[in-house]
């Protein structure tokens, strides 16, 4: 089989783009769930309802043409069976117990699984074997099932609060969290889009055959330089240093991850660009994420730590903007010209400029521009919220 390998990534690339363009805030989101395939591993959704988890996951997978699809949702009385493969009735009356794989878990090449942490009891034991090995074991005993899966993207509210679902999360390499729009102008588009019929969307796929060789071949053919292996080594000393411990495997999978984010850029080698994967991947609860995204950001490029300066200077505004809630238009109004507004204004001047140098460089701009989306969500709510401009209008000012 002849497959284009710049065929594929630039495939895989227009389809972050445009589910980035349909979703709003979530293009960090997007591309790790596209590495994670890429490498095929699984990943965790991570955040509170109404925040379109289930519609990016069915998106994304869907872009995969030829692909047996799976989904479920998960509840604490799921029965294995109904997960992969119900039990032939019309067998079972002329005495033969077979199960029904067609359409579940057992032949699928992607799924999706949503309140994973929610599955059974009786359920637990299979669906860990699938998540780890790919596997199924019939109910009357006989031969494993081997699983066609690639990759598995799953979705929770909240993190698993028994045992016996930790064991699930640990299986989970990749792990992203969402939450409700942050930007006014981002919502003002949402609460628009209800009542306008949009154009329709440019649809990119890729086939599965062009996919799995990806994951087999391609993938796995990019380089990890040695200067790689020692920023690796580097970080797992410094995230140690703060108590944060990865189990053995959980580093060695993630160096699949640096392959795919690379092959997704049609690069043939890791860079210290790929490095910033490891932001979803090292880190047990989210209030551990944003020191693990600091000791990567760091390994990444030296712009990182003026940034995620620069954030702690916008978080600590948006705190203040939330302390003076129910204060009158005047307070509000002196607040933001003594200081809300310049400190805004110079943290987006100079993101725009460490945003230019890293670009100049060659390095990574995703750390930046992550920042430089919170700086433009917090100054719209200065605007709305201590200003009363329109939010329909603040995209514009900004």
């Amino acid at each position: 089989m002849c497959v284009d390998v710049q065929d594929t990534a630039k495939r895989l690339r227009a389809i972050g783009d445009e589910l980035s363009d349909r979703f709003y805030e979530r293009a960090d989101v997007v591309r790790t769930l596209v590495v994670a395939l890429l490498a095929g591993r699984h990943s965790l959704v991570l955040g509170p309802p109404g925040t379109a988890k289930s519609e990016l996951a069915r998106e994304l997978t869907g872009r995969i043409e030829g692909a047996a699809y799976w989904e479920i949702l998960l509840s604490k009385f799921t029965a294995p069976t109904r997960m992969f493969g119900p039990i032939d009735v019309a067998a079972l009356a002329r005495g033969e117990y077979r199960q029904v794989y067609e359409g579940r878990a057992t032949t699928a090449h992607v799924a999706f699984i949503d309140e994973i942490f929610k599955c059974s009891t009786a359920a637990l034991n299979e669906t860990l074997g699938y998540l780890n090995e790919r596997i199924y074991h019939p109910e009357n005993g006989g031969e494993p099932i081997r699983c066609p899966l690639i990759g598995a993207i799953t979705a929770s509210n909240e993190l698993p609060g028994e045992q016996d679902a930790a064991a699930i999360y640990d299986r989970l390499l990749v792990r992203v969290e969402v939450g409700y729009l942050e930007d006014p102008s981002n919502f003002a588009a949402l609460v628009r889009s209800a009542v306008t019929r949009p154009a329709a969307p440019t649809r990119t796929t890729v086939d599965l055959a062009a996919l799995q060789h990806a994951v087999t071949e391609g993938v796995p053919a990019v380089d990890v330089p040695d200067t790689i292996v020692d920023a690796v080594c580097t970080l797992r000393a410094a995230l140690r240093r703060r108590e944060l411990i990865a189990s053995d495997r959980r580093w060695r999978q993630a160096v699949g991850l640096l392959q795919a984010s690379a092959y997704l850029d049609a690069r043939p080698a890791v860079t210290e660009t790929d490095l910033s994967v490891l932001t979803h991947v090292l880190w047990d609860t989210p209030a551990q994420r944003p020191t693990v995204e600091r000791e990567v950001l760091h390994l990444v490029n030296p712009d990182a730590k003026e940034a995620l300066d620069l954030a702690d200077v916008i978080e600590e505004l948006e705190a203040q903007l939330d302390a003076m809630a129910g204060q009158s238009r005047e307070a509000l109004s002196e607040w933001v010209i003594k200081k809300a507004h310049n400190k805004l204004a110079t943290a987006g001047k100079r993101l725009e400029t460490l945003r230019r140098e890293a670009a100049t460089a060659g390095r990574s701009t995703a750390a930046i521009d992550r920042v430089t989306g919170r700086q433009r969500a917090v100054r719209a709510r200065v605007l709305t919220e201590a200003l009363g401009v329109d939010a329909s209008t603040v995209q514009a000012q900004l």
